[in-house]
C-alpha cells in the first residue's frame, strides 16, 4: 500500500466514505442507452467499443492512463481492446497470476504442515534433548491449532524437556517484507512479514498479527481497556490513551513501533464510544508463533528448561511427536482470493519456490510463475512480477496478458475450484461476495459477474469473467492507473454491467451511462481493499 496513512485505521469514520461510495454506484448504474453496431462493423467500430470508450472518457481518468480487454471466453476473439499492451500497476490482480500457479504447481488437494520433533531420547516423562517446531508456510495456523500441537505432545507422556524449544523456520529465507513495500504500512495487517511459522488470529487469516480492541474505561479520565487476541506477552501495549466525556471527540489510534512489537495505544476515547478494533502486525512471526506454542506447552502441563532459540534447522532423524495439516489448497483459496489476503499470496510464492527449486525465496517462487504463466501462452516479456500479491508497485502487467490467462486456464482440471474462489458481484455474504459483495447490486452482474479486484491509491484492477444477456460468457480485464479521483470503482462496475446488460454477439449494445459527476472530483483514498477495512462492512 502506498498513499495516505493514520497512526489508527478507526472503522467509525470509514464508514460514511464506503456508504457513500456504494451509493453512488448504484445511482451510477441506473441509466442506460442502446447503441446498436452499424452493419458490417468490425471490433474496432462496434457499439461495444463506443460504449466503453464513453465510459474511459470520463472526466475521473483526465491525464490517468486505462489498459483495457474484453474477449469472448469461448473463442478467445478480442471484442474490445483499449491499450491493451500497456503496461499499468495492477494492485491485487497480481493475485490471479499467483493463485493459479499454486493451483497449477502445488494442486488442488497441497497441504502446509506444522510439526514438532525432537532427536532427543526418552527418560520417563523426561525429553532429554530439544523440543522442534518446524513450519512450512502455513498462513491459516490458529493458536488453537498451537494448544493442540502442545496437548499432542503431553499425550505423548512427556511432561519435562531439558533442552530449548527451537523455532525451525528454515523453509523460507529471512527476507521478511516484499520489494517495494511501503514502510508506512508495515503495522497494517495487509503487510504483515512472511514467515513459515506464524500464527492467524482469527479465521479471516491474516497471519502475523494480532487483534487489538480498545473500549472506554469507566470513567472520564480513565485509561481505555485493551484485550490482545491472541493472549501472549510477545507483543507489549504502550497505553497513554484516555476515556473522555461523552460527546468528545474520537482520537484513538493503534499502532506497532517499528522494529519493536510495542504497540502504542494514544489518543482519545470518549465514554459510551464504539470500540476500537485493529489488526495489528507482529515483529518476527516466527518468534510470535513460537511463544504462542510455548504458552501451549504450559498450559498442558509440559516444561521446557531451556530457553527458545529461532531459525535452526531440525536435525535429520528427529522423531515426530505431533503434527497439524492445514486444510487443502482448493479451500485455502477462499480467504485468500475472496478477502484479498496478501500474506498468503506471498507464502504460497515462497512454497512455490521451495517446492519447484528447494528455495523458498520470492525469486525462486516468482521464476517458477514465470515458467507457469509461460505455458499458459502468457507473454512474460511484457510484464513484471515482484511479489505475489500486489502490494509492490513494481508489478506491470497488460490488460491482454491478464485476460490471455483467464482464457487458457478455463481448460485446467483445477479450473472449477479457482473459478469458485473469485469474489462474485452483489453475493450478500462475505465467504462469497468477497471485494465485490456490495458492488453491481440491482443490476444483470449481480450474482453474475465473478473477477478479481485490485486496488492501490491511484491504481485500480478488474479481471474476471461476466455473462451477458445473450449467454455468451466474456473474460474481461480492466487496470486503471495515475488518477486523482478518490476512486474508479464504479467505472469499472459500468463496464461490467454493460457487458451484462448487452448481447455482444447480436451487437445490441445496453451502455451505462458514466458516473454521477459526485464521485468525479480530484482527491485521495486510503487505496485499500474493501476486505481490507476490518469489520469488512463495504
Amino acid at each position: 500500500m502506498t498513499g495516505p496513512h493514520t497512526p489508527s485505521r478507526r472503522h467509525p469514520t470509514r464508514r460514511p466514505l464506503l456508504i457513500g461510495l456504494t451509493g453512488i454506484l448504484a445511482t451510477t448504474l441506473t441509466a442506460t442507452l442502446l447503441w446498436s453496431a452499424p452493419a458490417g462493423a468490425g471490433p474496432s467500430d462496434t457499439g461495444l467499443k463506443k460504449a466503453v470508450d464513453t465510459l474511459l472518457a470520463d472526466t475521473r481518468m483526465d491525464g490517468g492512463a486505462a489498459s483495457v480487454v474484453i474477449a469472448d471466453a469461448d473463442t478467445g476473439e478480442r471484442l474490445y481492446q483499449h491499450a491493451g499492451t500497456d503496461r499499468l500497476t495492477p494492485a491485487s490482480n497480481t493475485k490471479l497470476v499467483t493463485s493459479a500457479a499454486a493451483m497449477a504447481l502445488l494442486g488442488p488437494g497441497y497441504r502446509f504442515t506444522t510439526d514438532v520433533l525432537s532427536p532427543g531420547t526418552r527418560d520417563g516423562a523426561t525429553l532429554r534433548g530439544d523440543l522442534y517446531l518446524r513450519g512450512t508456510g502455513d498462513p491459516t495456523t490458529l493458536a488453537a491449532d498451537y494448544d493442540r500441537l502442545a496437548a499432542g505432545v503431553a499425550a505423548a507422556g512427556i511432561k519435562k524437556v531439558t533442552g530449548r524449544l527451537i523455532a525451525d523456520d528454515t523453509r523460507f529465507d529471512t527476507q521478511r517484507l516484499g520489494r517495494s513495500w511501503a514502510a508506512d504500512d508495515q503495522s497494517s495487517y495487509y503487510s504483515a512479514q512472511i514467515s513459515p511459522l506464524t500464527v492467524a488470529p482469527d479465521t479471516d487469516y491474516d497471519s502475523g498479527t494480532v487483534i487489538v480492541e480498545v473500549v472506554p474505561g469507566a470513567r472520564a479520565g480513565d485509561r481505555p481497556k485493551v484485550t490482545v487476541t491472541p493472549k501472549t506477552a510477545y507483543v507489549r501495549l504502550d497505553i497513554t490513551g484516555r476515556t473522555v466525556a461523552a460527546g468528545q471527540g474520537d482520537t484513538l489510534g493503534v499502532e506497532r513501533r517499528h522494529g519493536t512489537n510495542t504497540i502504542a495505544v494514544s489518543g482519545n476515547i470518549p465514554l459510551g464510544g464504539s470500540a476500537t478494533k485493529e489488526w495489528v502486525t507482529v515483529w518476527e512471526p516466527t518468534g510470535y508463533a513460537a511463544a504462542v506454542f510455548s504458552d501451549a506447552l504450559v498450559r498442558h502441563g509440559v516444561t521446557v528448561a531451556g530457553k527458545t532459540r529461532l531459525g535452526t534447522a531440525t536435525p535429520a532423524g528427529a522423531r515426530k511427536l505431533a503434527g497439524h495439516s492445514s486444510m487443502p489448497l482448493r479451500e485455502l483459496m477462499l480467504p485468500f482470493m475472496k478477502l484479498s489476503n496478501n500474506m498468503h499470496a506471498e507464502a504460497l510464492t515462497k512454497t512455490i519456490g521451495h517446492e519447484e527449486s528447494g528455495r523458498g525465496t520470492w525469486s525462486a517462487g516468482l521464476a517458477a510463475i514465470d515458467g507457469f504463466l509461460r505455458g499458459q501462452g502468457v507473454a512474460t516479456s511484457t510484464l513484471r512480477q515482484a511479489d505475489g500479491s500486489g502490494l509492490s508497485r513494481m508489478n506491470l502487467f497488460p490488460a491482454e496478458q491478464f485476460t490471455r490467462l483467464l482464457l487458457s486456464v478455463r481448460d485446467a482440471s483445477w479450473y472449477a475450484d479457482w473459478y469458485a474462489s473469485l469474489p462474485v458481484a452483489c453475493a450478500a455474504d462475505r465467504p462469497t461476495g468477497g471485494t465485490l459483495r456490495t458492488r453491481m447490486c440491482n443490476t444483470p452482474a449481480a450474482l453474475n459477474a465473478r473477477a478479481k479486484t485490485g486496488s492501490l491509491t491511484g491504481a485500480s484492477a478488474l479481471s474476471g469473467y461476466v455473462t451477458d444477456a445473450g449467454g455468451r460468457e466474456l473474460a474481461y480485464s480492466i487496470v486503471l492507473n495515475q488518477y486523482l479521483a478518490s476512486s474508479v470503482k464504479s467505472i469499472e462496475d459500468a463496464i461490467v454491467v454493460t457487458l451484462a446488460r448487452s448481447d455482444t454477439a447480436a451487437g445490441t449494445i445496453a451502455a451505462v451511462a458514466p458516473a454521477a459527476a459526485a464521485e468525479r472530483g480530484a482527491g485521495t483514498s486510503t487505496g485499500i481493499e474493501c476486505s481490507w477495512r476490518k469489520p469488512a462492512f463495504c
